[in-house]
């Protein structure tokens, strides 16, 4: 129901909280500017109203009560809430720390900066892994939420709520809203979940870069487009978040890696599936490795003329000046680290017909780096990049590996090491486009093993002039007993 907040402007609540100033609200709620006497001194905060539930408002207190114990320097802190009545209608108020700006007062006039965008989005992270540490989930990750207050970013706290809860459906649902959320979903959710913030921080990445959000693709089920325009590493972040699984979504230290311009050392097991690419390695080159010749030597060239060219044009935009919202300095915080574990499927029986024994071999092949330019690249294609000026080509990046799930029965078999090696065939997207065994090794079992689980890999393709190009990779498996390891080496370019 519509009211007229602003009309009670100069009342007093609870006897104690005065409503100094009118600064915002909705059909649901409205924010007051108050102050309060604590240990001597006067406080300035804002205090959010609510009509109270017919039934009782001491669920959503009992919530904001437990809020308030939480304390984060990103996190907006609570001070009060209780119940009231103003003009014949009951109340439910909190009192807060009251925030200088909002980012959707800052995102109505101008883009943030890539630096400022890199801000807000450390900020985040650091205050959503302490939440989610605590079992809390934020909801309503959007610009009107992410606050600044002196020189610190912060997150609202009034919409907290535990991980698992039921949904509040008070307003419609909007493009922050992750989709599992929507009634009309395919595996619909009715209770809140981290995977639903990483969504949410997708969404307002976008808009703080761009001004607006991705399009989404709802009755296809497909996942929002995201702008292309993005600068890396915002570009492959909000990708990993607008993923329309949950389970598919990057977690927040997954992303604060990659924010950190490094891969996320994620590893996803696939199982053991009838082989659907190559097996064998020909003699001769086939047609679709042969081909990776030509587009790579135009794309190079193009993307050269893009690098030298680009640069003149955009020297004239010069960047937007920085708001008090994001324009802040202040050191990183700690890493956050990962804790991805390589997970054991049960033993179940495995034919040994298929595992071939090895001689002992204790000792594992040095990983070889990345080259720009190995013997074994084309004639022309060498050529080509012996002509590019130095540091032109930027080398390609790991970007998600999967292990194949080997059965225990047929890794109790190894002795020493089994070593295969697959060759990928990568486009400009980071997808592998085809797959084949380099080196089988002495087991037919574990060769198709790494030939299923190589096609799943993900890479950040090497650029030239900002611009991805075609690459090929050798993925060097390493089988023991005690687990699987891999070597990825980029071959051409």
């Amino acid at each position: 129901m519509s009211h007229d907040w602003k009309q009670w402007e100069g009342q007093v609540v609870s006897g104690k909280f005065p409503l100094l100033q009118y600064l915002g609200g909705s059909e649901h709620s409205s924010v007051f500017l108050t102050e309060f006497h604590e240990g001597g001194l006067l406080l300035r905060a804002a205090i959010k109203l609510i009509p109270a539930p017919q039934e009782s408002g001491e669920p959503q207190l009992a919530r904001w009560r437990l809020t308030g114990e939480l304390s984060h320097p990103h996190l907006i802190s609570l001070f009060d809430a209780g119940q009231c009545e103003l003009g014949g209608m009951p109340l439910l108020y909190l009192v807060m720390e009251c925030a200088e700006e909002n980012l959707a007062q800052v995102l109505a006039t101008r883009t943030l900066t890539p630096a400022e965008a890199r801000e807000m989005l450390d900020s985040i992270l650091d205050v959503l892994a302490y939440l989610h540490s605590k079992g809390f989930v934020h909801g309503h990750i959007k610009p009107v939420n992410i606050m600044a207050n002196g020189d610190q970013l912060k997150l609202s706290s009034d919409g907290l709520r535990r991980a698992g809860e039921p949904l509040e459906r008070s307003g419609r649902l909007d493009d922050y809203d992750p989709p599992e959320n929507e009634p009309g979903a395919i595996a619909p959710t009715e209770t809140t979940s981290p995977a639903g913030d990483v969504w949410s921080l997708g969404m307002a990445l976008v808009g703080t870069l761009t001004r607006t959000l991705p399009v989404t693709q709802t009755k296809e089920q497909r996942e929002p487009l995201v702008p292309l325009t993005l600068p890396e590493p915002f570009l492959d972040i909000a990708r990993h978040c607008l993923l329309r699984r949950p389970q598919d979504r990057w977690t927040v230290a997954q992303i604060a890696v990659r924010l950190q311009d490094r891969t996320p050392a994620h590893q996803i097991h696939a199982p053991v599936r009838p082989p659907r690419v190559t097996t064998t390695r020909p003699s001769m080159p086939s047609p679709k490795r042969h081909s990776y010749g030509i587009p790579l030597i135009a794309g190079i060239v193009l993307a050269l003329v893009a690098s030298l060219v680009g640069p003149r044009l955009l020297h004239h935009h010069a960047e937007a000046p920085p708001a008090a919202a994001a324009a802040l300095e202040r050191p990183v915080p700690p890493a956050m680290k990962q804790a991805a574990q390589a997970r054991q499927e049960p033993p179940t029986k495995a034919s040994k017909q298929d595992v071939i024994e090895e001689e002992q071999d204790s000792e594992g092949p040095t990983a070889e780096p990345a080259l720009a330019h190995p013997e074994t690249l084309h004639e022309e294609t060498t050529n080509t990049a012996a002509m590019l000026p130095a540091g032109a080509i930027v080398h390609g990046e790991v970007a998600q590996q999967v292990l194949p799930d080997i059965l225990k029965s047929a890794r109790d078999t190894i002795r020493g090491t089994v070593k295969v090696s697959v060759k990928v065939d990568v486009d400009r997207s980071g997808n592998v486009e085809g797959a084949e065994l380099e080196s089988r090794g002495p087991s037919k079992y574990f060769a198709r093993s790494a030939l299923q689980a190589a096609p799943l890999w993900r890479f950040q393709p090497p650029k030239v002039g900002g611009r991805g190009i075609l690459s090929s990779w050798i993925l060097r498996f390493e089988f023991t007993r005690g687990g699987t390891r891999v070597v990825p080496t980029q071959e051409i370019p």
